[in-house]
């Protein structure tokens, strides 16, 4: 029985559906999908067209809004909305270092887990789609990662797409996570610098924490092992609208003075270990690289490999001289399965999966180059989580793709300003 309840101008109702884990062996294993329905107070009673939302990640489950917050105000005023926990988030069969063991070992974790991408998400997609639309095609949006499946949807079942939106989430259709990487690094270094430009005290604290934390063995409230390549992951906050103020305000109260001498504060010990846990979202440490394994090649630790031939990113050598410390962001590693207590039980089913190389392909260029679906994507031309050249490509793959190229917003566009909804919705009826 789904179940309905009342917040500021929605009515939500929580729906539960099951569906295979293998969708290739429909009679086997289960799994079971969360979703939030939300609909307008004032059209509670309609027959409305649904758009479902594919969030970014992978691994986060769907926002929890309050009310009619942010871009779900303006879908509300025209459409019955969707909030989907992908599979593996929220409350769509968690996978995490607690439930995972239930499975059996490592091996057979990260079989489990090649379950969990774009293209069992657009599976999932398509089983509920009858129950709840009655077999009509919706309207999907699909937000960074969102985006990335929503590519996908259009590979696998257009049919079930009467509509594609896209924000900040047009992969590459050919690229190996090797190329993401390579092409992710000397983005991030510009927003690096653009942050010090406007922050310039920040170069002298960043290397006054990196020196630190590289002559202190600092462990976080949480168990967390706070190394210097760990702060410098910090640098995620970068690509996001806020993020280099937040960054700024987090760096400019990290040392206290004690009866010892000068410590990492408390307040910034816990700001950062919130910032650094994968306990809320393990599945983007684990399959975060797969998402780009489509050939018989491993991802066998992309940005990790590919970071060695970026030497400006190792603090030691920017300490032993006078040039800045370096932030990273939107990249995962090995070394985070030894620093974090929420993912050290699942370091030997990480490397299981880093070492495949059956990955099946994510996106089919000859149907996406026949593509009959309006499709409209914010392209954020500075955007450091998406490489906006690689993005650009995609669109011109896609037949009849609109894209909207813009340095307006940040990666978060679609979360800051509801236009960005609005120019999308635009787009594609112009086209129409």
């Amino acid at each position: 029985m789904s179940l309905s309840y009342r917040q500021p101008g929605v009515v939500l109702t929580d729906h539960r559906f099951t569906v295979p884990l293998d969708h290739a062996d429909p009679g086997g294993e289960t799994i079971e999908l969360y979703a939030r329905e939300a609909v307008a107070s004032a059209k509670a009673g309609q027959d409305l067209p649904w758009l479902v939302y594919l969030t970014g990640g992978p691994g986060f489950g769907a926002t929890r809004f309050v009310g009619r917050q942010s871009w779900l105000d303006r879908a509300l005023e025209e459409y019955r909305v969707l909030l989907l926990d992908q599979r593996g988030t929220g409350r769509s069969t968690p996978a995490t270092r607690q439930t995972l063991p239930l499975r059996g070992g490592p091996a057979a974790q990260a079989d489990y887990l090649t379950h969990f991408r774009a293209d069992s998400i657009v599976r999932d997609c398509e089983a509920i789609r009858p129950r709840l639309t009655g077999g009509a095609p919706w309207t999907v949006l699909g937000q960074s990662y969102g985006g990335f499946c929503t590519v996908s949807y259009l590979s696998l079942a257009p049919e079930g797409v009467h509509t594609a939106l896209i924000t900040g989430g047009l992969p590459s259709l050919h690229a190996h996570a090797d190329d993401v990487y390579r092409a992710a690094y000397p983005r991030i270094e510009r927003k690096v610098a653009a942050h010090y430009d406007r922050y310039p005290e920040d170069v002298r604290r960043a290397r006054r924490i990196a020196d630190h934390l590289l002559t202190h063995d600092v462990v976080l409230p949480n168990g967390y092992r706070f190394t210097v390549e760990a702060f410098q992951s910090l640098g995620h906050m970068l690509g996001l609208s806020d993020g280099s103020h937040r960054l700024h305000l987090l760096l400019e109260d990290a040392f206290v003075r004690t009866p010892s001498g000068h410590e990492l504060s408390d307040a910034f010990q816990e700001q950062a270990q919130t910032l650094l846990s994968y306990a809320g979202h393990p599945l983007y440490a684990l399959v975060h690289e797969s998402i780009y394994g489509q050939d018989d090649r491993p991802t066998a630790w992309a940005a990790e490999r590919v970071r060695a031939e970026f030497p400006q990113f190792d603090a030691a050598k920017a300490l032993a001289g006078d040039g800045p410390v370096l932030f990273t962001g939107e990249t995962v590693h090995p070394w985070m399965f030894e620093t974090d207590p929420a993912l050290r039980p699942l370091r030997e089913t990480a490397g299981l999966l880093a070492a495949r190389t059956d990955w099946r392909p994510l996106y089919d260029p000859a149907r996406l180059a026949a593509n009959e679906v309006p499709v409209a994507a914010a392209v954020y031309h500075d955007d450091m989580f998406v490489d906006a050249t690689h993005s650009l490509q995609t669109a011109a793959a896609i037949r009849g793709l609109r894209p909207w190229v813009t340095n307006e917003y940040e990666h978060d566009g679609l979360r800051t300003a509801p236009r960005v909804l609005d120019r999308l919705l635009s787009l594609v009826r112009d086209e129409a």
